[in-house]
C-alpha cells in the first residue's frame, strides 16, 4: 500500500480515534451519505443540526480525510476571483449572493472549529493574487473593478514592495489583497469535522466504498458486505463520481494538484519575509500557489500536470508526485532562502475540473431522493462548505435559497468524448508550458500556443486550494 499524503498521515498520527468499523448488515436511516470528505461531513453535521432526531448514516471506502479532502493545499479561499463566471450564468444578483456566501463560508468555518475545538491550524491572515510575470500583469484588473461596482468587494491593490515583502518573495510583479481567506491543515480540519460528525450521533462505517444504488422509496445503497435503505441519499465522492456514474464521464476531467513541503525551517521562512497564514496565488492558467504552516514548513504546489482518461482514477494520484523536482526548482525560484532546506515530503492528488470550474449539484437520474455534488475544480476547502449547506437543503427539502440556486441544475456544459478529451488536454496544456516559459523569460508566446492556452480559460484563474 502506498504511503498516505503528508497531511492526512500527519492528522492520522497526532490522533487517538479508531476507524469506524465497516458496514457488515442491513441497515435503515432517513439519510445515507457516501463520502467522508469534506462535503459529505459538512452535510452530515450541518443536517444533524437541522433536526437532531434524524438517522444519519455515512458511508466511506476509505477513511474520512483519504480523498481530496485530506491532501489539498489547504487554501480556504472564495469564489471573488470567479465573479465574471458566476454572473455569465447565473445573473448578477445570484453572483453577489455567491460571492457573499462565500466570503461567509470562510468565518463559518473559523467559528466552526472555534466552538468545536477543532485544532486545525486555521489561520485568516488572507490571501495574495498576484502577477509573477510581466504578462500577468494586470490579469485581475477587470473582475476586481466589477466587484468594487457591485459594491462586494474586500480586495485592495498592494504597492509592489508590500506584495513581495507578504509574499516573502521579489518575484512578485504586482498583487491584490483579500483578508477574507485562509489557511488550514486539511487533514486535521476533515479529521476534526469527522469527530464532530461522532459526537452529533452520525452512524459512520469507514472501509466501506458503495456497490451501487438502486431507486426507490427507500433507496438502496449496496456495499461489499451490507446495504443501507434510506429515504434519501447524498452522494459525495467527488472525482470518483465519473467513474462511477457514467452520465458523468463527461461532466468533469479528473486532473492532478501536485505538493511539495519542506521540512521545519521556520528561521529561512523569516528570513524571506513570509510568515502567519497568507496564501500566495499568481496568474497563471495553472497557478503556483503556496503558505507557510503553523510549524515553519513550506508548501507549494501547482496544478495541471497529470491527466486521467476518461475520468479513471490513476495510480500515480495516489503516489509521490512525479514533478516533485520542478516543483522544487519553482519553489526555490520563489523562494530562494529555502534552497538549502531539504523537502519533507511530495504528493498529488485527483481534482474534479468543471467545464465551468464550479461545482453542480443536483438529483442523481433524475430520481426524488438521491442528490450528488461535486466539481469543486481545484478550490473547494471553503466552498465545500456551501456544498454541505446545499446538500443538506435538499436532503431535508427546504425550499430556500439553496434549492433555488442554480447551482443544483447539474453540469453546465460537457467535454468532447475521448479520446478527444484526453489528447486535446495534453496538447493545451504543453501549449500553456511553452507559452508561460516563453513569458517567464521575456520571450513572446508563439500565436499557436496563445490560442491552444485560451481553451483552458474555463478552468478560471485562482482556482487552487
Amino acid at each position: 500500500m502506498n504511503a498516505r499524503p503528508f497531511w492526512i498521515a500527519q492528522a492520522l498520527a497526532q490522533e487517538a480515534q479508531a476507524p469506524a468499523p465497516a458496514l457488515r448488515e442491513a441497515t435503515r436511516a432517513d439519510l445515507c451519505i457516501v463520502g467522508g470528505g469534506f462535503t459529505g461531513l459538512w452535510t452530515a453535521i450541518l443536517a444533524k443540526q437541522a433536526r437532531p432526531a434524524l438517522d444519519v448514516v455515512l458511508l466511506e471506502a476509505d477513511v474520512c480525510g483519504a480523498g481530496a479532502s485530506g491532501r489539498n493545499g489547504g487554501c480556504v479561499l472564495t469564489w471573488s476571483t470567479k465573479f465574471f463566471t458566476l454572473r455569465r450564468l447565473y445573473g448578477e444578483a445570484e453572483a453577489v449572493r455567491l460571492v457573499q456566501a462565500s466570503e461567509q463560508a470562510v468565518l463559518d468555518i473559523e467559528a466552526f472549529c472555534r466552538d468545536h475545538a477543532i485544532d486545525c491550524e486555521f489561520r485568516r491572515d488572507g490571501t495574495l493574487y498576484t502577477a509573477s510575470a510581466p504578462a500577468q500583469i494586470g490579469a485581475s484588473d477587470a473582475v476586481m473593478g466589477a466587484l468594487q461596482a457591485c459594491g462586494i468587494s474586500s480586495w485592495h491593490r498592494l504597492p509592489v514592495a508590500e506584495v513581495q515583502r507578504r509574499a516573502g518573495s521579489r518575484q512578485h510583479l504586482e498583487g491584490w489583497f483579500s483578508p477574507l481567506a485562509a489557511s488550514v491543515q486539511p487533514g486535521k480540519l476533515v479529521r476534526g469535522l469527522r469527530r464532530v460528525a461522532l459526537e452529533l450521533g452520525v452512524r459512520l462505517h469507514e472501509g466501506t466504498p458503495m456497490v451501487d444504488i438502486a431507486p426507490g422509496s427507500p433507496a438502496m445503497v449496496r456495499t461489499p458486505h451490507g446495504s443501507v435503505a434510506a429515504d434519501r441519499v447524498v452522494v459525495a465522492i467527488n472525482a470518483w463520481m465519473a467513474g462511477r456514474f457514467r452520465e458523468f464521464e463527461r461532466s468533469i476531467a479528473i486532473v492532478s494538484s501536485d505538493m511539495v513541503i519542506t521540512e521545519p525551517a521556520p528561521q529561512s521562512l523569516e528570513a524571506s519575509g513570509l510568515n502567519g497564514g497568507i496564501t500566495v496565488l499568481d496568474s497563471r492558467t495553472f497557478v503556483h500557489y503556496y503558505r507557510s504552516t503553523a510549524d515553519g514548513r513550506l508548501m507549494f504546489g501547482k496544478g495541471g500536470n497529470t491527466f486521467a482518461y476518461g475520468g479513471r482514477m490513476l495510480p500515480v494520484f495516489d503516489q509521490p508526485s512525479p514533478c516533485r523536482e520542478a516543483l522544487a526548482r519553482s519553489l526555490h525560484a520563489f523562494i530562494p532562502q529555502l534552497a538549502g532546506v531539504p523537502l519533507a515530503a511530495s504528493w498529488n492528488g485527483a481534482s474534479d475540473r468543471s467545464v465551468t470550474g464550479l461545482p453542480f449539484f443536483g438529483r442523481l437520474r433524475g430520481t426524488a431522493n438521491v442528490f450528488y455534488g461535486f466539481g469543486y475544480s481545484g478550490n473547494g476547502v471553503g466552498p465545500s462548505r456551501m456544498g454541505g449547506e446545499i446538500l443538506c437543503a435538499l436532503a431535508l427539502g427546504r425550499d430556500d435559497a439553496w434549492t433555488r440556486s442554480p447551482l443544483v441544475r447539474g453540469p453546465l456544459g460537457m467535454f468532447p468524448p475521448e479520446p478527444i478529451r484526453y489528447l486535446g488536454s495534453i496538447v493545451v496544456r504543453n501549449a500553456i508550458r511553452r507559452k508561460e516559459a516563453a513569458e517567464d523569460s521575456g520571450r513572446t508566446p508563439r500565436a499557436l500556443d496563445r490560442r491552444l492556452a485560451q481553451f483552458a480559460a474555463a478552468a478560471g484563474k485562482a482556482d487552487k486550494q
